[in-house]
């Protein structure tokens, strides 16, 4: 079989939500299905996620299953891009951890990069691994039990870890490759060693996109207010708190005491100060 289409037959997973960073969706996937693969973006709710670029809002990709329809038994591996909005939202759901958990149950192979590996460390899946990260949350996965590698690719069984699109040109081969093998590798084929260091400051390059991006439109401060709207409206009246059914009662033992709405204060019994 030509090694272009190694992946043929293979059916993968990418697991992602608003918020994704573009690159690291849009690249892999267009790599897996040029290497053969049939793809499928799996996700929080139907219709289209919006990917960014850094914070930028970018453009969209279709979702062909909701978590609740996919069956992780029907892919033979799974890729989780990062971004910091998307992989914050994945894994507060308890169906995408538990998605992911079955392929590591299953021994199929993982490839995530930058901020995916929270999702891994919510799920209970990081004690004991060998992998990297973007820089910002090696923290976490460190207290989550993890071995933090400073590398552009790290392989440590059937997970594989870059840092974030800096290492685009080594995640993308690394990916192939571990979605390419027939058969699944030990869970921890990866030397054990200590925890590379902090960073000393953060990523510079992604320091200076910030600071040169434009400021947020109208249209689009308009849009957050509208779709927070929108999403109080969906889910109706809040619940009362301690405190307003306090006040309430305090109403209402008034109205008791003083047959209305409370004793009434003469206008003319107000003195100005």
């Amino acid at each position: 079989m030509p090694t272009r289409r190694r992946l043929k037959g293979r059916r993968i997973a990418v697991l992602a939500a608003d918020g994704f960073e573009k690159v690291e969706l849009i690249v892999p996937l267009r790599a897996l299905k040029a290497a053969g693969a049939k793809v499928d973006v799996v996700s929080l709710r139907r219709g289209w996620i919006r990917g960014v670029n850094l914070h930028m809002p970018a453009s969209r990709v279709r979702v062909d299953e909701t978590i609740d329809e996919a069956v992780p038994a029907d892919y033979d591996g799974l890729l989780l891009p990062g971004g910091f909005i998307n992989p914050d939202l994945l894994r507060q759901s308890a169906p995408a951890r538990e998605f992911v958990r079955a392929f590591v149950e299953n021994d199929k192979p993982i490839a995530t990069l930058c901020h995916g590996p929270w999702v891994l460390a919510s799920a209970g899946l990081v004690d004991g691994r060998t992998l990297t990260s973007w820089p910002g949350i090696r923290d976490d996965l460190v207290n989550a039990g993890a071995t933090w590698l400073d590398e552009e690719l790290v392989r440590d069984g059937n997970l594989t870890t870059s840092r974030g699109p800096q290492d685009m040109t080594a995640f993308v081969p690394g990916m192939l490759d571990t979605f390419a093998k027939t058969s699944p590798e030990s869970a921890q084929s990866a030397p054990r060693r200590e925890s590379d260091r902090q960073r000393e400051a953060p990523v510079g390059w992604a320091i200076a996109a910030l600071r040169w991006s434009p400021k947020p439109s109208a249209a689009a401060v308009v849009g957050i207010g509208l779709a927070a709207a929108a999403q109080r409206a969906l889910r109706g009246p809040a619940a009362p708190t301690s405190k307003t059914r306090t006040a309430h009662r305090a109403r209402a033992r008034g109205r008791r005491l003083f047959g209305g709405g409370g004793p009434k204060v003469s206008r003319r019994s107000v003195s100005r100060r």
